[in-house]
């Protein structure tokens, strides 16, 4: 019983002992680039920023911030549009990285059709 107890009373002066420094790396992989972005129509939303987009489309229904990522959403009575957007290497405002179209039921739409939709209301 006197082992059981010395051993409890001996294992946070062993814990002091361990090295705390570890070394966390902080830094996150970059985004790849999209292949979205050479997609005829798609020029217009690929690259921007919120700002840019907010100008594009109007306030977004949902605006997201799970970082690195930022999440912006914009409706329209045709489809959903939800851009994705991650700060670039070098730094900077966050753009679009990649872009998700569908319609309120869930069903896949075209993305520059949806893109376009956008730009009309």
């Amino acid at each position: 019983m006197k082992a059981k107890f010395l051993i409890l009373l001996s294992l946070p002066a062993l814990a002091a002992c361990a090295s705390t420094t570890a070394t966390k790396n902080t830094s996150l992989p970059a985004a790849p680039a999209s292949p979205l972005k050479s997609v005829a129509g798609l020029d217009i939303v690929m690259g921007k920023t919120a700002g840019q987009l907010t100008r594009l489309f109007g306030n977004p229904q949902l605006d997201i911030s799970e970082p690195p990522a930022r999440k912006l959403q914009f409706a329209s009575g045709a489809c959903i549009l939800d851009a994705y957007l991650y700060p670039p290497e070098n730094g900077g405002d966050s753009r679009v990285t990649h872009i998700d179209a569908r319609r309120s039921d869930g069903a896949e739409v075209d993305r520059v059709s949806c893109v376009n939709a956008l730009r009309l209301r």
